[in-house]
């Protein structure tokens, strides 16, 4: 398969899929901020946004295009551009920028494994930084070019590598190449009759490589598992040799290398392919919607659905704030919106906290489930909304950061950072690091999305007016500020965004000293001159 360049190079995903911003999220922020909107601001256009010049040599090209061929060692301002950053809020300020914008120096478009092995060889020998990229959907930094102490930084695009290598039906296992896309991985399986259940919110444009490097956890979590519990296998080729790990289903042979792979963001090495556990396609799908009287007493029906072991495949609980955002952004307001208060008022779920639950499996498998799950959600004051309201979140699962590049467009500031911890600290965590984003924007909300025996994570929006005159510092200021509330209350500094640039700070905090050196020794033995994605992760 051809190299795929779809992603927007200003945004989220495709022109096709963006849609409009709608009136009444407009006049709803404008209540809240007690002030107009700006005007429509676009992003620029490709050809207006100056990128940093090139500094690959010819030489350097020459052995690369030797390889794999000139037509896949790229210097075009498109290609490029399209590969000089993620989908964070600051990759999408210095893109609108549009000011020597940090480009890689060139994008290279391996086709196999071997030209992999070739590429690493070639950047070894002519002082080149290699930056891994599948679908470029990271929102911490991961793929943003940096030189580090080198001369020059490719961007090393896995697109054509998108092959299923294999599925082995009895055990349940695929293995697939890293480029392999969310949609493409699916419609490859649905054909044998099998899922993945993987479903982040990138799903539909990022990759397999990049969520075993970024230990991914998709929405149906619950029900399917992350991505590093559904890892069997994987291969990672290093500049200093090769990881190549069988898939089995458990060893004793020392610590797992596996757990190396999973989490490595392209600073150890390449990952060309991995062995997942996948499952068989569900036949029947349900989702339904209900309201809880509070985010705490959501908190706690999820836990014992969890404990119990009655936890649906999708189970989210956003807290009050969340679910009143999400109500107006969905035009339930006016009319409707006072026949729904009304509804919920008399049934004591008022001004409460909005639960989405999703349940998949064989035909007459998830009946018994559901009655299970509803049951105990009702002891714990929850009101029904029908299938009808969950059916429109999953429809729609993918598209929320679509609205974030709307309202970016009219100078408004929307981020997002997630966390998790144990139980007993659930409620703590929640509080101060509502607190620390409190202090730097007007709307604050969470939901919980994943859940674990021993607690479950906290998945941050909020929203502000954009100071204009130092926007990157108003983001750094809130990012951080909650970054220190989640190490001050126990929380992990990320649950499935990875470290990239954003978190790498904060890294010694949660792993410790010790841990962060042992980390440095296996990079040092794998990649000893550093030339992997310099500046992430450590």
């Amino acid at each position: 398969m051809e190299p795929s360049t779809e992603m927007r190079f200003s945004g989220w995903g495709t022109d096709a899929d963006a849609g409009e911003l709608s009136d009444h999220v407009i006049e709803w922020l404008e209540q809240r901020f007690g002030a107009a909107l700006g005007s429509r601001v676009p992003p620029p256009q490709a050809a207006d946004v100056r990128l940093t010049k090139s500094r690959l040599s010819t030489r350097a090209a020459e052995k690369l295009s030797s390889r794999v061929g000139a037509a896949n060692v790229r210097t075009d301002h498109l290609t490029r551009l399209t590969h000089c950053a993620g989908k964070g809020y600051p990759d999408l300020l210095a893109v609108r920028a549009a000011d020597k914008l940090l480009a890689p120096d060139a994008v290279v478009f391996p086709g196999d494994e071997s030209d992999v092995r070739a590429i690493l060889k070639t950047c070894a020998k002519q002082g080149i930084a290699v930056v891994p990229f599948g679908g470029g959907t990271s929102v911490v930094g991961g793929v943003t070019p940096l030189r580090g102490a080198f001369n020059s930084v490719i961007s090393l695009d896995l697109g054509r590598m998108r092959q299923l290598i294999s599925v082995d039906t009895k055990s349940q296992i695929g293995t697939f190449a890293a480029g392999l896309r969310g949609p493409e991985l699916e419609h490859l399986l649905r054909a044998r009759g099998f899922t993945l259940g993987h479903f982040p919110q990138s799903f539909e444009h990022s990759t397999v490589g990049g969520w075993v490097a970024t230990r991914s956890a998709g929405q149906a979590s619950s029900g399917y598992g992350r991505i590093d519990e559904k890892l069997l296998g994987a291969k990672l080729i290093a500049p200093a040799g090769e990881l190549e790990l069988a898939a089995r289903p458990a060893s004793a042979a020392g610590p797992d290398l596996r757990a190396l792979v999973a989490g490595s963001e392209g600073a150890l090495g390449v990952i060309t392919e991995a062995s997942l556990e996948i499952s068989p396609a569900p036949e029947v799908t349900r989702y339904e919607a209900l309201m809880l009287p509070s985010f705490a007493g959501a908190a706690e029906a999820l836990r014992s659905l969890e404990l119990q072991g009655e936890a649906p495949d999708i189970t989210r609980a956003s807290d009050e704030n969340e679910t009143q955002m999400g109500l107006a952004f969905a035009g339930i307001d006016g009319a409707k919106g006072k026949l729904l208060e009304g509804y919920l008022r008399r049934r004591g779920a008022a001004a409460g906290a909005l639960v989405i639950l999703g349940w998949e499996g064989a035909s007459g498998s998830i009946d018994s489930r559901r009655r299970a799950a509803l049951s105990l959600l009702k002891q714990h004051g929850a009101v029904g909304l029908g299938a009808g309201a969950g059916r429109t979140w999953a429809k729609n699962r993918f598209s929320t950061p679509y609205l974030r590049d709307h309202l970016l467009e009219r100078a408004v500031m929307v981020e997002t950072l997630e966390t998790a911890t144990t139980w007993s600290n659930l409620m703590r965590l929640y509080r101060g690091v509502g607190e620390a984003l409190s202090a730097h924007a007007p709307i604050v909300g969470c939901h919980i999305s994943h859940l674990y025996p021993s607690g479950a994570s906290l998945y941050f929006t909020f929203v502000a007016p954009q100071d204009q005159r130092d926007p990157l510092a108003q983001w750094a200021a809130a990012k951080h500020e909650a970054c220190d509330a989640i190490v001050a209350n126990g929380g992990t500094i990320t649950h499935h965004h990875a470290i990239g640039i954003d978190h790498r700070r904060y890294l010694k905090a949660e792993d410790g000293a010790a841990g962060v050196a042992a980390l440095r020794a296996v990079k040092s033995s794998l990649d000893p001159s550093g030339l992997m994605n310099p500046g992430k992760l450590l």
